[in-house]
């Protein structure tokens, strides 16, 4: 997930209810197919399997700070 997507959901003021499904939303779909991605996909992002399942494990509410205004 980027962190645009993040800033984009709550862009316009205070975090609505709607801005935080959507970027839980966003943040499940992508953890989805971060566990779905093979090897060299994983290689091409830096990451090593094991750090891949760790991250696509994480519960869709389950974001890093700095993704957070």
């Amino acid at each position: 997930m980027t962190t645009e997507t993040i800033r984009t959901a709550h862009a316009v003021g205070t975090p609505s209810v709607l801005g935080t499904f959507f970027a839980w939303a966003t943040v499940a779909r992508q953890r989805l197919q971060l566990r779905n991605m093979d090897q060299r996909l994983l290689d091409d992002i830096g990451l090593t399997g094991h750090e891949a399942e760790i991250e696509a494990n994480r519960p869709f509410w389950d974001v890093p700070a700095s993704w957070r205004r």
